[in-house]
């Protein structure tokens, strides 16, 4: 009873832009564009009234100046529950993740790698986890989403005395308990 009056409460005080839940909308996160910057891509479909499936791509294959370097590709698929309807509102979502990587010159949040300023990694992860979430309507296609998750990754790697050279120091693997998904996402809803 309380659950549904909140999201009765949360659903009032929407934008009426959306008449009928939406069918697929387009996104890009820009914390990772401006961050990373890596590019970034989601899809997103309704496959219910109150639920939508995603996958998130991210591929970068460039080395950036001084031998910086974020070489990566990951997936994020995620399945969300929408206490309005879909792409309106709160939501709390699950989602798994994997994807490969080659960095080194860098220097990561939250204490991940933090040799990674002096050493490059190269292996893959995969991992998941839980998030929460809201969406605003900027207007009938366009929306502004914020998310945050957390949740538990696996990296299996091997580390490289320094960000150029090719000298191996180690294979290693290393779990990471912490954010899986912080995300502030401009969004394109397709009628």
């Amino acid at each position: 009873m309380r659950i549904r009056l909140l999201a009765v409460l949360f659903c009032v005080s929407m934008p009426a832009f959306y008449g009928k839940a939406q069918e697929i909308a387009l996104k890009t996160n820009m914390l990772v564009d401006v961050a990373l910057p890596t590019p970034n891509l989601t899809v997103e479909f309704n496959v219910g009234k109150k639920q939508t499936l995603e996958v998130m791509g991210v591929l970068n294959p460039f080395t950036y100046r001084n031998n910086k370097k974020m070489k990566l590709w990951a997936i994020q698929p995620a399945w969300r529950y929408w206490f309005c309807s879909p792409f309106n509102g709160w939501f709390v979502g699950v989602h798994a993740h994997t994807g490969q990587f080659n960095v080194g010159n860098y220097r990561f949040p939250f204490g991940i790698f933090p040799a990674a300023k002096e050493h490059r990694y190269q292996g893959w992860m995969v991992g998941g986890g839980v998030s929460v979430g809201y969406q605003w309507a900027l207007s009938k296609h366009w929306g502004l989403e914020f998310e945050i998750g957390g949740g538990y990754t696996h990296f299996d790697y091997e580390r490289f005395k320094c960000a150029k050279c090719g000298t191996k120091e180690k294979s290693d693997n290393k779990g990471f308990l912490g954010p899986t998904k912080v995300a502030i996402s401009l969004v394109y809803i397709i009628k």
